[in-house]
């Protein structure tokens, strides 16, 4: 979800930081992170998930810094640097390290202390980890239920987790989460069908494709034809019913959570509203909703209306 200039200065230099160098790609999200609103110890335990988080996608997607710090932090041999697989296999077990004894990773050892102040449990960051197992194996989902199962692992746990960290969980509320950050999984995979595809990865249902008469090379083309755009606007229009779905959860917490909430529906609502106005037409790039944008969606988001 980074924008192109830190894989720009990645390219030119080892940074000296790599715990740096993940917890700033914060700022390039379709939403906020750890806003200047809430309190600082919010900040400080939800920027530890972020951290986490924003790790183990890269390590899965091959977009960690070069030079192997990372790998050489989490004990991979050399050889095996480039090695997702060994890599996930390796955090997974720092990641144990975490409730049991001392992790060697920096962003891990950020995590310790969160997960012992919020009695946070193992289960949603091995969803993460096992999200990104599966981006090795499956590069194409059959039905839309596939691809929900999929967004189980790779969005719903961080959902869960912000309600852990803020102490406001309940089964009601995990419910509408579920729905707000699945659909932010699909509107990124919207916005990214091209840096997907490029990785040989193609998260619209098969099943879908098909029915919009799309083959995969459209996928690759320059810009997107009339059948893509009818499929994009399908998928979109499933992104914004699941928000509205979720949309309650504002309404059931109070406070600067409430901003904070309304902030991930207000940016998964912008998110969808700039690829409408990019007429559906993802292919040539990432549509970005603005500030303007954003801070329009964000008085509905507040209300929690659907």
């Amino acid at each position: 979800m980074a924008t192109e200039t830190p894989h720009l200065r990645e390219a030119c230099a080892v940074p000296a930081d790599p715990e740096r160098g993940t917890l700033d790609k914060a700022a390039d999200e379709n939403f906020p992170v750890a806003p200047f609103f809430l309190p600082r110890a919010w900040r400080t335990d939800l920027m530890a998930v972020y951290g986490f988080a924003r790790l183990v996608d890269d390590i899965g997607d091959g977009d960690l810094a070069p030079g192997g710090a990372d790998a050489a932090l989490l004990g991979v041999a050399p050889e095996h640097a480039e090695d997702r697989t060994a890599l996930l296999d390796a955090f997974e077990a720092d990641l144990g390290r975490v409730f049991d004894s001392a992790p060697r990773h920096p962003i891990l050892r950020r995590l310790k202390p969160t997960v012992r102040r919020r009695a946070l449990t193992p289960g949603p960051f091995r969803g993460l980890i096992a999200a990104n197992r599966q981006d090795q194996v499956v590069r194409r989902y059959e039905t839309y239920d596939d691809l929900l199962a999929y967004c189980e692992l790779s969005a719903n746990p961080v959902g869960r987790l912000v309600l852990a960290v803020t102490g406001t969980a309940t089964p009601e509320r995990i419910r509408r989460s579920d729905a707000i950050c699945t659909a932010l999984q699909i509107v990124e995979h919207l916005q990214d069908v091209a840096e997907d595809l490029a990785r040989d990865r193609i998260y619209l249902p098969a099943e879908d494709l098909k029915r919009f008469r799309v083959q995969e090379a459209d996928l690759a083309a320059p810009s997107a034809n009339a059948s893509v755009r009818a499929l994009i606007a399908f998928e979109a229009q499933r992104a914004l019913d699941l928000l509205n779905e979720g949309a309650p959860l504002v309404g059931s917490v109070n406070g600067r959570l409430r901003l904070l909430l309304a902030g991930f529906l207000a940016g998964g609502r912008a998110a969808v509203r700039a690829i409408a106005a990019a007429d559906y037409d993802v292919l040539p790039g990432p549509p970005k909703p603005g500030k303007r944008r954003l801070l329009r969606e964000l008085g509905p988001s507040l209300r929690g209306e659907g």
